[in-house]
């Protein structure tokens, strides 16, 4: 749990001085950032969707897993923590009208992709904090940036860093037995959708907001999926031969 806290502590650290120092540029050069960030988010995301080798997977699990979140809930759940933080905790001390765009955005950003769930499943069941250690670096200059261009609903995205990636590295153990290199990859892939979804909504393509929130489900159905999928196909491959 080590690297967790300093993957926190890297986008606390990073977020800050952004917010700091985002006084003195302007708010076109702002604006570029962003779309900067969002191309960059988008090409994250598709360097992790096209290692699928299993693309009938992701599909798949993309349309039950924003099924299952969508029944849940999960985008407005968060946004509502988002709104939480800002008007309860801070009591409307924070004005942003970005705070919690910038807070959901941050927590997407920084949970979902390859890297995340690579580095959590190695620093859990094999003590190696290296993936997660990379991560935070890159965190911190993603975080510097998105903190001058959405505030600190950035900050507070570290809480969700604890949650969700500290529940995967605890949790790492007890998948392990369940837990093939085909599996992962297809983890990654879909969260590698999420994130080019992510892009998009930062780009601002459309007036109707992709709720990649309640898309995160997917991300853990491969875990199902994939021994599922071998059984059947191991089946008809008996039942043809």
């Amino acid at each position: 749990m080590t690297a967790v806290f300093v993957n926190m502590g890297t986008v606390i650290l990073g977020s800050s001085l952004g917010i700091i120092f985002r006084s003195r540029i302007k708010q076109r050069y702002i604006s570029s950032v962003i779309a900067a960030l969002a191309l960059v988010t988008i090409v994250i995301g598709v360097s992790s969707a096209v290692e699928t080798t299993n693309l009938l997977c992701v599909i798949i699990c993309m349309a039950l897993g924003t099924a299952l979140g969508e029944l849940l809930s999960i985008d407005d759940r968060i946004e509502g923590a988002g709104g939480f933080v800002k008007n309860r905790i801070l009591r409307g001390r924070v004005k942003e009208s970005r705070f919690t765009e910038g807070f959901v955005s941050a927590c997407i950003l920084f949970c979902v992709g390859s890297m995340t769930i690579m580095g959590s499943f190695e620093a859990g069941i094999n003590g190696d904090c290296s993936i997660i250690y990379a991560k935070s670096a890159l965190d911190f200059v993603s975080s510097a940036a998105f903190g001058a261009a959405m505030g600190v609903g950035v900050t507070f995205s570290a809480a969700f860093i604890l949650l969700f990636q500290g529940g995967l590295t605890l949790l790492a153990g007890v998948l392990a037995p369940f837990l093939s290199q085909e599996i992962v990859t297809e983890m990654s892939a879909a969260g590698g959708a999420i994130l080019i979804g992510m892009g998009i909504n930062m780009l601002e393509l459309s007036d109707r907001r992709v709720k990649v929130a309640n898309m995160l489900p997917a991300v853990f159905l491969p875990i199902g999926f994939i021994p599922l999928y071998n059984w059947i196909t191991g089946l008809l491959e008996v039942v043809q031969g």
